[in-house]
């Protein structure tokens, strides 16, 4: 009988996909030992990471930071293939918090005095609740903020841990907060009450928090979970020759055809229970076969499977086929039970008149003008049900908390949509996304000269309203470019999130290849028949590029061990 070599597929060709079969090829001692490909169902390497380009700039249509360079493979890759800086203009997100002007609906400029103790109050809660802040660390001026967060933890934790969420605690903690601080009035505001002005600024700061979890409710999001993640440490910064750099390095390692594009998989048939055709310690037929959209069929040895959990979980609820046989309880509940969001991006270049002269960019991000162009513009937004709403505001910004240059002077301007927001979004015309967009920044700029606030020491700073400057400070925009990340069939959503019901050993789940036996071990008859990568698969990383990465080598590895390779990368 002549031996066959073992053939890997890899299903999709992004972040986890790619760095597996880098591995896999690069291997010294796997050299000619497999027969590798990589099947993808659309037209592009790079899965969620796609980098375009809008107005003349270089920007990020899904992936977008190195989320802290000090130990992170991603900013490691960058720095080798000199990624980190450009002659072109990019979404360099150089706008500094600490520049923002925040305004609340109705154009009151709120004084810092306002802002910033409601900003410490989330920001320590936050931190709190993943483990960065205890009796240890809280000192001086962060003690009154640690106590708190702990009579908020001591509040909520008397609910089942199983029920307990990121969102009901912050809310403790902002009810602790402003049971301990006089209400003091303030002036300025229109109908804008104190309690209101804190109650909307912390509203801002959840819906920030909510694009980086990809929760549409922080009260589906874990709170046990958040103390599990880790973060490397170091800035965050994007990738100035754009976050596809990294994929195309990761690509460059393999021969011309190994990538396949239009080969997307309707179904994946395997063999649980026992090893069939086996000859001699080899088999005789391979145990997995892949379905095809165009009707082919291919057999494999080992497949590593890298699609979304969006899609997953489109699989298991839709009894789509999938996999056959479908996959054991204890993938399938692991499945359902963690949470996957949708975050989208939404682009926007101004009309000529509002240009903020993005030509006059400088690779320092220090310009003495900079105040001429768009500012940083955090949103307080009354709530959806309030009376004294402004009517023009669409719902589907309400829960949009920034609107920015993608760096200074640029006259790109980007705002985050997550959830049910995000969806709508998608199905929006772009007319009706500008007319929205315009109504909503006129409503919040229309007593500025889109300068900061007024030196003056009042909590507000806001004008009567008036038809004619309203009219005066319209702001246009003359086209938008947006990322449709819920409803692209390859992806169903954007990346995933531990939520209430679900824990860190579900993603240890995920990880898990098949087939496993009764004792939900890997079976030794027929073992690594499938096995799964993605951010999604990775427990403490989860939801970022370095995560896939990381379950890439972590399923290329299992392969080679496997197979008594060696030169195991140690992650």
């Amino acid at each position: 009988m002549v031996v066959k070599k073992p053939r890997i597929v890899i299903i999709g060709a992004g972040m986890a996909g790619l760095t597996a079969a880098n591995k896999l090829y690069t291997a010294t001692a796997s050299k000619d030992l497999f027969e590798l490909c990589v099947v993808e169902g659309g037209s592009r390497i790079g899965g969620r990471i796609n980098t375009s380009e809008f107005g003349g700039d270089r920007i990020e249509m899904g992936a977008t930071w190195i989320h802290g360079i000090g130990g992170s493979p991603i900013h490691k890759i960058a720095q080798e293939i000199h990624s980190l800086h450009s002659d072109q203009p990019w979404e360099c997100m150089d706008g500094n918090t600490d520049e923002a002007i925040t305004i609340a609906e109705g154009g009151f400029h709120l004084h810092p005095s306002i802002v910033d103790p409601i900003t410490k109050l989330f920001n320590n809660l936050m931190e709190y609740s993943q483990g960065k802040l205890n009796e240890a660390t809280a000192k001086g001026e962060l003690e009154s903020y640690y106590k708190l967060a702990a009579l908020a933890a001591k509040v909520a934790s008397n609910k089942s841990r199983n029920s307990l969420s990121v969102g009901s605690f912050l809310r403790q903690g902002l009810e602790a907060y402003q049971i301990s601080k006089e209400q003091e009035e303030v002036k300025g505001c229109g109908n804008w009450s104190r309690k209101l002005l804190e109650e909307a600024i912390f509203a801002m700061h959840e819906n920030n928090q909510r694009t980086y979890t990809s929760a549409d409710d922080l009260l589906t999001l874990d709170y046990s979970a958040e103390s599990e993640y880790i973060m490397f440490p170091g800035e965050e910064i994007t990738i100035a020759k754009g976050y596809l750099s990294i994929i195309e390095s990761l690509a460059s390692a393999l021969p011309p055809g190994l990538v396949q594009f239009g080969r997307k998989v309707t179904r994946i048939e395997w063999q649980p229970d026992e090893r069939k055709g086996v000859e001699n310690g080899c088999y005789s037929s391979r145990p997995v076969k892949l379905h095809f959209c165009d009707g082919s069929v291919m057999s494999a040895d080992h497949v590593i499977v890298t699609v979304s959990l969006g899609v997953l979980k489109s699989a298991i609820r839709d009894d789509s086929g999938m996999f056959y046989p479908p996959l054991p309880p204890s993938k399938t509940e692991a499945i359902s039970r963690l949470g996957f969001g949708v975050v989208n991006k939404l682009f926007m270049q101004l009309s000529p008149t509002h240009g903020g002269g993005k030509h006059e960019y400088q690779h320092e991000h220090v310009n003495e003008d900079s105040n001429k162009g768009f500012p940083f513009l955090q949103m307080i937004f009354h709530s959806p049900q309030s009376e004294t709403r402004q009517k023009k505001i669409p719902w589907w910004m309400r829960k949009t908390a920034t609107l920015f240059p993608i760096y200074n002077n640029s006259s790109v301007l980007l705002s985050w949509f997550v959830g049910e927001e995000a969806l709508a979004l998608e199905s929006l015309k772009d007319e009706e996304i500008i007319n929205g967009v315009s109504s909503t920044v006129s409503c919040f700029l229309q007593h500025s000269q889109w300068q900061k606030g007024s030196s003056s020491h009042k909590l507000c700073n806001g004008n009567v309203n008036s038809d004619e400057r309203s009219h005066q400070n319209e702001v246009k925009f003359s086209k938008v470019l947006k990322s449709k990340w819920g409803t692209d069939p390859l992806f169903l959503g954007s990346y995933s999130y531990v939520a209430v019901g679900s824990s860190g050993d579900d993603l240890d789940t995920m990880a898990e290849p098949l087939p496993i036996d009764s004792s939900c071990q890997p079976s030794a008859s027929s073992p690594l028949q499938i096995l799964f990568a993605g951010e999604a698969t990775h427990r403490t990383h989860y939801s970022t590029t370095h995560g896939a990465y990381f379950s890439g080598l972590r399923e290329a590895n299992r392969l080679l061990q496997h197979y008594h390779c060696v030169g195991i990368y140690n992650i």
